[in-house]
């Protein structure tokens, strides 16, 4: 049994949820105490995040012109900015744990997710 489990499905389900958290949990976390851009960074991304998953090619997307494989590549340079922005702005306490949390998550989603299955013609 492989351990890429997340398939194209999932992580479609996964995305919107995301977006949403990404916009929403910094003001609810009080983010932003080491530096402001510690909520402003999770604000425009959670922003983009939705953007890239309503055109991202897969069933909910409602503009399907993003290849699948393009979204999964800007989650992993999302994930791993995520992982170097506390270090790289001087986020600490509570911002960086925000950061560091969600840039796991989000490379080990990518890690887990299932290669496209050829479509046989």
């Amino acid at each position: 049994m492989s351990l890429r489990f997340v398939t194209r499905s999932v992580h479609a389900y996964l995305d919107y949820p995301v977006a949403i958290a990404l916009m929403t949990l910094p003001f609810l976390l009080g983010l932003g105490q080491s530096n402001p851009l510690a909520l402003w960074l999770s604000v425009v991304t959670g922003v983009a995040a939705f953007v890239l998953t309503v055109q991202t090619d897969h069933h909910l997307g409602i503009w399907r012109v993003l290849p699948y494989k393009f979204h999964l590549a800007v989650d992993l340079i999302v994930g791993i900015t995520f992982l170097f922005a506390p270090s790289v702005l001087g986020f600490s306490g509570l911002d960086a744990v925000f950061y560091w949390l969600n840039g796991a998550a989000v490379v080990l989603v990518i890690s887990l997710s299932a290669p496209e299955q050829e479509v046989a013609a």
